[in-house]
Formats: C-alpha cells, structure tokens, sequence
C-alpha cells in the first residue's frame, strides 16, 4: 500500500503537472535541467584555468633567473611610443607659405598613401612617422634656401644654361644642314647630343633623356643624395623608410613633372598664355603659314577654316550683319587657299627659296648708296659685299673718316668749353688729334698702306700739306671723302653690282622690303598680295568724335589686306559766317605722304610737327588705334594753328588740298615712304654711324677704333695709348682666344666692360638668339651697342638693378605662398586630386604650334627689327620655337636647370662632380675620349 501510494500520489502530480502546463512541459524541463548542469561544468573549467595560471606563474618566478634590466627598458621605450606623436606645422618660418604647404602635404598623404596604408593596417604611427620626415627634410630645405644668394643663379646661370642650350641646338641644326635628304628627329638628336659631348667634354645626357629605364635609376640615385642631406641620420639609414620616400620623390614627383615639362604641347600651350595680354597678329599669323615647313600644321589651320566657313555659311542672318559675314567668308577662303598652296609645295617637292622667288617676281626696290651707308642692316651687306669685291679699304676708310670727324669735333667743342670756363685743359690734345690723323692717312692712303685707297695724287698732295702745315680740323678728309663715295657710287664694280647681287635681296629681305609672293599686312595696308585675295566690301566701325577735327578710326578689309581708315570732319567757318561741313576720309599712308611733302616744302616744320611712329606689330588693335587718332587729330590742330598759319601762309593750299573730300593724290610713291619709314629712325633713335660714335667714345681714340673694329694695329694701338694719355686708363691686357662654339655662353664675358653681369648675360643671350656671330665685327659690336642703348631707353640707366629688384621680388614669401597655392590649385582642385588629361588631338596640337609662333612673332618690337634686320629677327624667334618641339631635347634642358639649382642650394658639396659620375654611363663620352686621345698621339 505505501509503493502504491507513492505512484499513486507521484501519477497525480503528473497528471495535474501536464494538466498545468501542457504536452510540451516535460522538454522544458529537460532542457533547464541540461543548462543548469552544463553551467556547472563551464564554471568549474574557468576556475580550474585560473587557478592553473597563478600555479604556473608561481613556479617560473621560482625556478627561472630575473628578467633582464634593457628588457626592462625596451618595454617602457616602447610604452612611450605608442604616445601621439606632436606635429610642428611651422616649416619656413613664414605663415606665407606654410599654410598652403601643410595643405600640400596633407593632400600627398591622403592620395599617395593612406588609400593603400589603410588596407594593412590602422595604426596611425607610420602615417605620423612619415609626415614628421617630410617636414624635417622641408625645415632644412627652407633653412638652406634662405643662405643662399639666388640672383646669381636667376641672373646668370639659369641665363646662361638657356643660351648654352641654344648654341648646342643650333650647332646640331648647322651639322644637318648641308644634307639633301629630308631629315628625321633621330638624326637630329644624335647630332644634338654629339654637340652637347663636344661642348660639355665631361657630361652628355643622352642616356637620361632618351631611356626611360636610365632616367628612373638617375632620378632614384639623385633622390637618394638629397635624402641624405636633408633627413636626419635616423630616419636616412632606416632603410625601409629610405627607399619609400625615395620611389615616392622619384616616380611620384619629380619623374611626372619632368614629363608634363618637357612636353613640346604643354610648352607651346604655357606660350600662349604667357602672352595672352597682346591680340593675334594677323601679319604674324600669314608670315608663319608663309615659313612653316610641316604639312601637319598647315592641315590643321585649314581643317579649322573648314569648319569655321560650314559654320558661317549655316548663319540666316540679312541687313549689315550679311556683310560682315561675307568678309569673314572671303577672309577664310583667302587662308584656306594659302594653307593648300603651301601644302601643294611642300607635299610635291618644288618648295622654292624665298629670296630667289622674291627676287624673280618683280623689280626690286633701289635703296639709294647714302641710306645704306648710315643704315647699320644694310651696311653689314654692302661691307661683305666690298670686302668680297677687295674694296673693303674705300668702304673702311669712309667709315673711319667718319668716326675722324665726329671725335674731333668732340674733343675741339670740348677745348672751346674749357677755354670759356677758365679750366685747365690738356696740352696735347691738339697733338692727339694730328697723331689720330696721321694714321689714317698712313693706314689707307700713304705708299706704305696694304691695301692703299686710290685717289688722284693732287688731292693726297693737298691733303698731306695740310697734316704737315697746319692743325688737323674736322673736314680734312672731306674732299677725299667724297671722291671715294662717288667711286663707291659709279664704278660699276661696287655699288651697281651690289644691286644685282643675291646679297642685295638678302638685305632687302632684312628690312622686310621684299615683295614677297603671299599676304604682307602692313600698318597702312600697302601689303602686296600675289597669290589671290578675297574681294569684299569695306567694313567701317566709326567711334565717338571728338570737337574740332575728329579722326573716327576704322579697321578695313580691302582685298585681303587689312588696314585703318580714318574719318575727319571739317567745318570751315566762310566769311559772310556760314559753315561748309564734309567729312574725308584718309589712311595712315596718306598723312605719312602729306607729312613727307610739307616737311619738305617748309624744312623749320619738321622741329614742329611731329607725325605719330609707325608701328608694325598690333596695329590693328583698339587701345592703339584709339591713341593714334587722339594724336593725329592733335597733328591737324597744331597744323592749322592761327600762329602756325600765319607763319608760313603757302601750306594754307596744302593742307586744303588734303582735307578735301576727294581721294587724295599721293606725292610720293610706296617705295619713298618706305624708305623713309626704314632710314628716319635711323637717324633719329637709332642713330647712323657718327652718332653711334659719338655717343661711346671716351676719347678721340676710342671712337677711331669702334668705327673701324681690327683695321690695322697701328689705329688700335694708336687708340690704346692716346686713351691711357688722356683718362690714364691702365692697357687692356689681351685676352686668351676663346673659341666661342664650344665653350659655354658665359665664358665669353668680357671682364673689362663696366656693365653688370645681368645686362651682359642678356645681351649675349640676344647674341645667340639672333646668331649675330654671323655678322661682321664692326657691325656686331654696334648692334650690341644699339642693343644695349634700347634696353636702357626702356628701363633706365638702372636696368642691373632692375634686373636684380625682380628677382627679389619672384622670391619673396609672398610670391612663394603664390607659387605653392598654385601648384596645390592646380594638382588638387578643390581639394580632389586632378585626373590625368587624356592626349590631345593631333590637328588640336598642331594649330596650338601654330598660335604659339603667331604669339611670339607678334610681340617682338618694330624697333628690333630695325636693329638687327626683319629676317633675322623671324629666323630667331623661330629657332627658339623649334628647339622646344623635341621632348628630349626638353629633358636636357629641364636636368640643367635641375643640375644648375642643386649646385647653388649646396654649394658646399660636390656636385659638379657627381654629375660627372651619374652621366659617365653615356657611351658617347667614352668615344669623345678615345677620339682625344688618337687626336693627341697624332700630334
């Protein structure tokens, strides 16, 4: 009964335990039981681990020796690296430029390295390690830049490097250029880095310039030195830390600068907008469709026409807008057949020299024998020519006469001043003057003269009584003076002969006086056009008048030639007091003809009245139009000023006849104006040869020699001691023979000019611009000196420090802060790393060579020009374009200027000598030896 009981009572709780909690109760149950136990055993594991733990730790402190003390330490060193690490935003020391600095360095970080940092890892040290380096290596980079002087460097030798790469370019261009085949870029660069040997001896970059793989272990090398000398011992022999930064500096930085540089397109492109601030020249545009040689070019300018007439003649326009449309039209039609008879020539081979088809077309223009003579362009011709015929004593002895009397003048108008003013004055100045005239007349008219001058004996009779007798005057030499210049006029050996010479039409060609079988714009539209021209209406613009004369200035289009026509508008008053009114309408040609024919009727008028300068480049753009007829209209009112009228009452005539409305009859023709035009500045601003004379000498020597440059060592040696006689200057010792085509620009310095470095450096950099080593001495030095009188008329007597105050000011903090915040601007805009621009097209690249030559052509000077001569000055301009059209060649230039600048950062090294290391890999060094060394055992 009580085993029955309990299955009695223990069913019962069953029962009533699935009555109350359902079917399922009994998994509930099992399943908390099951957890309960399975805590149980979970709990005693972790107390049993534990307890192990504190065991085994017990017995090592038992049983193993002490942990060592610099265990210890590296523990707690590196405990405190795991600080954050403070960053010193100050770098150069100027808010200036460390602002946008830390931007840049903040940008580098985020695009170079922390997008693929983050995928290794977290840790934030690495990226911190890294910037704190690159400000170090920044701080002492600052810190060596500000000991530095760099207007030597921006003066001088980055002057001089750009020269000397200019000379290399054009040996390599003289190399090639007797050859008759078409010439490729390979010829071409091996011969430019042949001449680079020849003129450096130690270093030749062809290696670093035309092999990328080359260039990348000299940029890593280079990189590796300059780590070296701006990172601290520490972190250069961390060699991990080395080789990141110096693949970063070496691919990352420097190698895609040196490209985007080099690149011919993006040069032409920064032409262009370096002169953006002057207008197109369509005279320039012409001249360069007229001398381009690429077919590519020429394509492109006419793909770019084509477009430009489709687009037009799409237009639905009427009323005044249809005519300008169609000079448009005819305007494009003209270059577009211009582009396509170029192309038509160079394409088939019958490309004809431009001064034989000049010379061909038509009469030439004859320039009369004494506007020659005072002309420093045509006299270099005429001297090679005389010197060719073995005449050049007549044309020399002209010259020095010349120079004769205008230094003794100066020196006799000097005697009668100080005799005014009571001074003491030298006692042989007389006696310098006779010694003067004695040896010219040794020199190119006594029996022992080599070559002799010949004249009649009566005039060297009269003349030699005169030396002997009396005092030397200015005009001793007048009257055989003129018997050599009539000589010089008549025989037919020299000047008739020089008119049918090729070296007349080179000279022609110099002062632009060709007619030349394509456009020539000029200032008054009397271009020639041979080949076609579009037909169109005139287009005038006319502007707001001013009172009394008004010139309303327009820009035309006649016939393909443009030009400016000006609007006058007379009231003339009568007597009975009514007014006539007219308009008239003039071009610049005929106020330049009216000015020429009343300067010559009335010669006080020419003190007076002053005509507005022609002008050849951008004459037709509006802020100049406007002031050339803002001093036109104030020509006509000082012309017909009461007192100016009453003074000469016989140009009333005159000057009615010009104002009439009628066309005006031109008194002089084209080729009178013209030269005019080329000879007046001459005499006035340029100077002929007795005023350049006059202007230099010190002494009557010293004109004596610079008017007759090597004529003979008795007048240099003449010179030299009348000049020590008189200024007690010391002798000027003679210099070593240097020769100047393989040597560096620099070498040819003269150190006893006056002039400071920076002007000199110009100067001879013009000198290899414009190669005026081709020019004869005598007039290479005047040119210089002509030169060197612009500059200064430009600038000032104080050009040097001009020079040297703009150079302070492109390296001021500020204009540094400019330089940075630009290139931050122009790598991240707006903060986003710039994408990589994709290759422009072709047809894009070439008419951007074509702008680029259009815009440096267009902003030369009319002045240059007339100073070294219009071909000369294009051939120039060119040659310097063309040396820019060859990445390579770039390269070069670019590792100069990098070479030039470490140099003078790190004066104390040696770097010239590393860079002899670093570009001993050139085979052509070692060629360059062994041919010195075969050259040197011949010998």
């Amino acid at each position: 009964p009580a085993s029955l009981s309990i299955w009695g009572w223990g069913g019962l709780g069953v029962v009533l335990f699935l009555v109350t909690f359902g079917p399922f109760a009994i998994f509930y149950l099992a399943f908390y039981i099951f957890c309960f136990i399975g805590g149980g055993f979970a709990v005693t594991l972790l107390y049993g681990k534990i307890n192990s733990e504190k065991h085994l730790e017990k017995c090592e402190h038992s049983y193993l020796p002490p942990t060592q003390i610099g265990i210890l330490k590296t523990l707690d060193e590196m405990k405190l690296e795991m600080k954050p690490i403070k960053i010193d935003r100050r770098l150069t020391g100027s808010s200036f430029i460390d602002e946008p600095l830390q931007q840049v360095i903040q940008f580098a970080l985020r695009d170079y390295i922390q997008y693929w940092y983050y995928t290794l890892s977290e840790d934030e040290s690495f990226l911190l390690e890294i910037r704190q380096t690159l400000q170090n290596a920044l701080v002492q980079f600052s810190t060596r830049s500000k000991e530095v002087d760099w207007q030597p460097y921006f003066t001088t030798r980055l002057v001089d490097d750009f020269a000397t790469h200019l000379r290399v370019f054009r040996k390599a261009q003289d190399r090639l250029g007797d050859r008759e085949d078409k010439l490729s870029t390979y010829d071409l660069m091996e011969s430019f880095f042949e001449a680079e040997v020849e003129m450096e001896r130690k270093i030749c970059r062809d290696v670093v310039c035309t092999s990328h793989k080359d260039e990348e272990g000299f940029l890593r090398d280079l990189c590796e030195l300059l780590l070296y000398l701006l990172l601290p011992p520490g972190d250069f022999h961390n060699k991990n830390m080395r080789y990141f930064l110096r693949e970063v500096l070496a691919r990352g930085v420097l190698l895609p600068l040196i490209n985007q540089l080099s690149d011919p397109d993006y040069i032409n492109q920064f032409v262009i907008w370096m002169i953006r601030d002057n207008s197109c020249n369509y005279e320039a545009f012409m001249n360069i469709l007229k001398l381009t040689d690429k077919p590519a070019e020429l394509e492109a300018v006419r793909d770019k026409v084509l477009e430009e007439l489709q687009f037009l003649r799409s237009l639905d326009t009427a009323g005044d807008d249809i005519n300008v449309i169609k000079n448009q039209i005819n305007s494009l039609l003209f270059v577009k057949k211009v582009c396509e008879t170029r192309i038509q020539r160079l394409q088939s081979g019958k490309e004809v020299d431009a001064f034989k088809l000049a010379a061909n077309f038509g009469k030439l223009c004859v320039i009369p024998l004494d506007h020659i003579l005072v002309h420093n362009i045509a006299l270099q011709f005429f001297m090679d020519f005389m010197q060719a015929a073995g005449a050049q004593a007549e044309l020399f002895f002209w010259l020095t006469v010349e120079g004769y009397r205008v230094t003794a003048q100066q020196q006799l108008e000097a005697m009668q001043s100080w005799q005014k003013d009571g001074k003491k004055q030298p006692s042989d100045t007389k006696g310098l003057l006779k010694a003067a005239a004695l040896g010219v007349y040794e020199q190119y008219l006594s029996d022992k003269a080599s070559p002799r001058v010949q004249v009649d004996e009566a005039s060297l009779t009269r003349l030699g009584e005169k030396l002997r007798k009396d005092d030397p005057t200015p005009e001793i030499f007048d009257e055989i003076q003129r018997k050599v210049y009539d000589m010089m006029l008549r025989d037919e050996r020299y000047y008739p002969s020089f008119k049918q010479s090729p070296l007349y039409v080179r000279m022609l060609a110099e002062l632009d006086m060709l007619k030349e079988p394509s456009y020539r714009g000029s200032d008054d539209g009397d271009g020639e056009s041979f080949n076609g021209s579009p037909t169109g209406s005139i287009n005038l613009v006319t502007d707001a008048c001013l009172p009394g004369f008004w010139g309303a200035a327009g820009v035309c289009n006649d016939h393909g030639k443009t030009y400016a026509l000006y609007t006058i508008t007379v009231v003339r008053r009568n007597q009975d007091g009514s007014e006539d009114a007219w308009k008239t309408y003039r071009r610049y040609s005929d106020f330049h003809d009216f000015h020429m024919r009343i300067t010559e009727q009335f010669e006080n008028l020419a003190s007076i009245l002053k005509l507005p300068g022609k002008k050849t480049f951008n004459n037709m753009d509006r802020d100049f139009l406007e002031k050339r007829k803002k001093d036109l209209n104030a020509y006509l009112q000082l012309l017909l000023n009461p007192e100016m009228v009453k003074a000469c009452p016989t140009l009333i005539p005159y000057v009615y006849d010009f104002l009439e409305n009628k066309a005006y009859s031109k008194g002089k023709g084209e080729f009178a104006r013209k030269i005019d035009t080329f000879v007046n500045p001459l005499r006035s601003s340029m100077r002929n040869v007795s005023n350049a004379v006059k202007a230099f000498p010190d002494s009557l020597a010293e004109g004596v020699t610079k008017v007759s440059d090597n004529m003979g060592r008795m007048s240099e040696k003449l010179g030299q001691d009348i000049k020590q006689s008189i200024l007690k200057v010391p002798p000027i010792l003679p210099k070593s023979e240097i020769d100047p085509e393989h040597c560096r620009v620099s070498a040819q310095l003269d150190d006893n000019v006056d002039d400071n470095i920076p002007l000199r450096v110009m100067l001879l950099l013009m000198d290899e611009v414009f190669d005026l080593k081709e020019k004869n001495q005598w007039l290479r030095r005047n040119i210089k000196n002509l030169l060197q009188q612009l500059i200064r008329a430009t600038y000032g007597d104080t050009i040097n420090r001009k020079i040297v105050d703009h150079v302070d000011y492109l390296t001021s903090p500020e204009q540094v802060a400019d330089y940075v915040k630009r290139f931050r601007d122009s790598y991240w805009p707006n903060g986003i790393l710039a994408e990589t621009p994709p290759r422009r097209d072709k047809n894009i690249r070439m008419r951007t060579r074509v702008a680029a030559k259009t815009s440096l052509l267009g902003i030369m000077p009319d002045e240059l020009k007339h100073i070294i001569g219009a071909d000369t000055t294009r051939k120039g301009i060119l040659r310097v374009f063309d040396m820019f059209q060859y990445q390579p060649m770039n390269r070069r230039l670019v590792y100069v200027f990098l070479e030039g600048f470490l140099e003078t950062m790190f004066p104390q090294y040696k770097f010239p000598e590393l860079f002899v290391k670093l570009h001993s890999r050139s085979p052509r060094i070692h060629r360059y030896n062994q041919k010195l060394k075969s050259t040197s055992l011949k010998r």
